[in-house]
């Protein structure tokens, strides 16, 4: 009969605790907490377009709260999720195509993409208030 075998040691799977963090890294995270941002913001898109569709009593409810200032945080906030997380998956797909894994290009594709979303995301305001003839 054999002998129970004594328990062999593994080593601990490193976490947050033994990694510095890094830019990478934080923007991972923000990654996947705008991915699930966009799906409550795709609600209030649904909300909206429904209540279109409802007639103009429901518009004119879903328009008065989207015109509120928390309504349009709430939308800036949406726009910026969607951009970053766009951008975030430019990232990943330059990644892909086995680019960009250096130390030095990998921190400089994740500050264009936020950069980048941060920009266009003003940018798209910008242009959107103009466009509408400035808040309403």
């Amino acid at each position: 009969m054999a002998s129970p075998k004594a328990p062999v040691a593994r080593p601990l799977s490193p976490h947050l605790q033994i990694y510095r963090p890094t830019l990478t890294m934080t923007m991972s995270i923000v990654h996947r907490i705008t991915g699930a941002a966009l799906y409550f913001g795709t609600l209030l898109l649904a909300w909206w377009l429904i209540a279109a569709a409802a007639g103009p009593n429901a518009f004119a409810t879903v328009q008065g709260f989207m015109d509120g200032i928390v309504g349009r945080l709430i939308l800036f906030g949406y726009t910026w999720a969607l951009l970053h997380h766009l951008l975030g998956g430019v990232r990943h797909l330059i990644w892909d195509t086995c680019y960009g894994f250096g130390p030095r290009e990998r921190e400089l594709l994740t500050l264009a993409g936020l950069i980048g979303s941060v920009g266009l995301t003003v940018l798209i305001w910008i242009l959107g208030y103009l466009t509408l003839g400035g808040a309403r």
